[in-house]
């Protein structure tokens, strides 16, 4: 995407596809106000106060048409006349060889006081998908271009009036699907990211400035910069950058969920979990092993966070094609996945298969939960000589829980749903109030982490000022790709691409 766009005026739906009972078209640019002012009847747009609201009609001057004016009695009419303060016979003059495109209230928002720090119109009108095409084509007739995708924001930013954290927050905020990844969103573009950034880019630009110093006294041998003070400085660094960087696998399960497995041998229940989670009959439930060839995903919002379940078929070796598919599928949603409920059942299963399967697919970033079923058949409410032989030879080094649930009978279920829940709490830092959601700013963090390592590593073995002036540029230009300080059209365009049209 071309990031020079400033000088064109650009329009699009703001509201989202489909019929509804109001829509909102978007205008920018420099000449917001005088395309509006083409095809407005009512005031004139280019002459009325910011932030205000007026009554009339799109009208299109080019068909050789004629329209009738309506009278004051319209609803629409009736909210603004008090406030506009015209007469309902002097409001919309006849104009001639015009044809009507709808009746509308027009929003006039003058710059900066913007959110692209443009001149802006906003058109509500009757949400038909008709009538805002025919808007559209009208204001296209008369001078202003369809946006591209993330247009407005990306002038937002390019004006000044966000930083490239903000913009991307806004993405996630209109993406969110939860309270919890909204509220992470909501922080977000208020500035949190940024302004924890800044004061790490603040600190290590003083630094920097002393080293760069140095460098123009290079003949004298004198040194500016406190090599103590820095290597306190870096130390602090090299610790939030660290945090912020760990937030991220818990801020990936808020903004886009956990993804949880449900494993096991064929009629180990999986599907009667599924159900008893989801409250309802999602999966076929069947005494035929073998029952479920595919995998059945569903989500469900536990504590604000999304966790998708993931019911797979039963793991066992089968000569049939269609099975041995779906066996193929769940090793690869085992693969994917961070949480991993292996539902065993001690009437079909022995220690020795439960242990080699828990062993086999056990990787340091998968939580895996041992969970007993259909305890309702050996009336043992408590762990028996099954589970302990289980702990012994599992716990901790390969899992640190083991529910005894009754899927059928849905008792024990929501020591499933605790046991998750905790998964997710005991991601958090809470030390730290940012928590990073996207993977472009954990790349760069990662990145800077890098950069900072090394400039210890510098500072440590003396290395030579020009080089050491270096390290930290580029520790700096790390560090500002996030807030979009330093970054390129390429990178620009790519981000902007994903937002939706209109924002």
């Amino acid at each position: 995407m071309n990031v020079n766009l400033n000088q064109d005026t650009i329009c699009a739906i703001a509201t989202a596809n489909g019929v509804g009972a109001i829509g909102i078209i978007r205008i920018s640019g420099p000449e917001a106000f005088k395309i509006a002012a083409k095809i407005f009847e009512g005031k004139n747009l280019e002459e009325v106060k910011s932030h205000t609201v007026h009554y009339g009609y799109i009208v299109d001057k080019s068909p050789n048409l004629s329209f009738e004016v309506r009278d004051a009695s319209s609803d629409m009419q009736n909210d603004v006349l008090e406030n506009d303060g015209l007469k309902p016979e002097t409001r919309n003059p006849k104009p001639e060889n015009s044809e009507v495109i709808d009746e509308v209230m027009v929003s006039v928002f003058k710059a900066p006081k913007t959110f692209t720090a443009e001149d802006s119109v906003e058109i509500s009108f009757h949400g038909s998908p008709h009538i805002a095409k025919k808007i559209l084509e009208v204001l296209v007739k008369n001078g202003a271009r369809l946006a591209k995708a993330g247009e407005f924001t990306m002038r937002a930013f390019m004006n000044g009036r966000i930083d490239l954290a903000q913009a991307e927050s806004i993405a996630d905020l209109i993406a969110s699907e939860n309270e919890a990844s909204r509220k992470v969103a909501l922080n977000q573009l208020k500035g949190g990211i940024t302004n924890e950034i800044s004061i790490l880019r603040n600190d290590l630009l003083n630094f920097t400035s002393l080293i760069e110093l140095e460098l123009d006294f290079g003949e004298e041998d004198v040194e500016f910069a406190d090599r103590t003070a820095m290597n306190k400085l870096l130390l602090n660094l090299r610790h939030k950058l660290s945090a912020l960087i760990e937030s991220f696998q818990y801020g990936n399960a808020l903004k886009n969920g956990v993804e949880v497995a449900i494993i096991g041998k064929p009629n180990a229940g999986k599907s009667t979990l599924l159900n008893a989670l989801l409250k309802e009959e999602r999966a076929i439930v069947s005494e035929i092993a073998g029952t479920t060839r595919d995998t059945i995903e569903e989500v469900i919002h536990l504590k604000g966070t999304a966790f998708r379940f993931v019911d797979t078929a039963g793991l066992r070796e089968t000569t049939d094609v269609i099975e041995k598919i779906g066996v193929t599928k769940a090793k690869e949603k085992i693969a994917s996945a961070k949480v991993l409920l292996y539902l065993y059942d001690e009437q079909d299963s022995t220690t020795e298969e439960v242990i080699a399967f828990v062993k086999e697919f056990h990787r340091e970033d998968l939580k895996i939960v041992l969970v007993h079923n259909k305890v309702d058949l050996t009336n043992d409410e408590t762990p028996n000589e099954f589970d302990a032989t289980l702990n012994l030879e599992l716990f901790p080094d390969y899992c640190d829980e083991l529910l005894r649930i009754s899927a059928k009978d849905q008792t024990g279920i929501e020591a499933v749903k605790t046991v998750l829940i905790d998964y997710v709490e005991n991601l958090k830092d809470q030390e730290s109030n940012v928590i990073i959601t996207n993977q472009r700013h954990f790349d760069a963090l990662q990145k800077s982490l890098q950069s900072v390592l090394q400039v210890e590593e510098a500072v440590s073995s003396g290395i030579h000022t020009e080089l050491l002036a270096y390290e930290l540029r580029n520790a700096l230009e790390q560090l500002g790709e996030i807030s979009g300080e330093f970054t390129n059209d390429e990178v620009l365009g790519n981000i902007f691409s994903k937002f939706c049209i209109g924002k």
